[in-house]
């Protein structure tokens, strides 16, 4: 199994930007479908992003469309989050995960490697 480790959170004002790294090691990288989940205190852990494989194709969840960028470097065994235009409500702990041979689902079930996640904290 792939192992993977976050990076790049901390705590920005509303409307600036981070940007989230993951990065991969102990498997054939651009095999793995990547994602990026979040979990707000008291709620669910919930899709925000994939990108897929060997095409890399992305899906957002609907309230980061526009804002959040994912993407891969099958180079560098490294997946990316860029998060513009931050909100309160996207205060979360931010997972990253690995799907062999997915095609970037946005149900966390199928995937199989987490990160030990990233806090991101936008004051209200």
């Amino acid at each position: 199994q792939v192992q993977l480790v976050e990076s790049g959170g901390g705590l920005v004002q509303a409307g600036g930007s981070l940007r989230l790294s993951c990065a991969a090691s102990g498997g054939t990288f651009n095999r793995y479908a990547m994602a990026w989940f979040r979990q707000a205190p008291g709620k669910e852990r919930e899709f925000v992003a994939a990108i897929s494989r060997p095409l890399p194709t992305t899906l957002y969840t609907d309230s980061v469309k526009g804002r959040f960028t994912i993407s891969r470097d099958n180079a560098k065994n490294m997946v990316y989050l860029q998060m513009n235009s931050l909100k309160p409500e996207d205060t979360a702990v931010y997972y990253c995960a690995a799907d062999l041979w997915g095609k970037g689902s946005l149900r966390s079930v199928d995937y199989e490697s987490w990160g030990q996640g990233t806090q991101v904290t936008v004051p209200s």
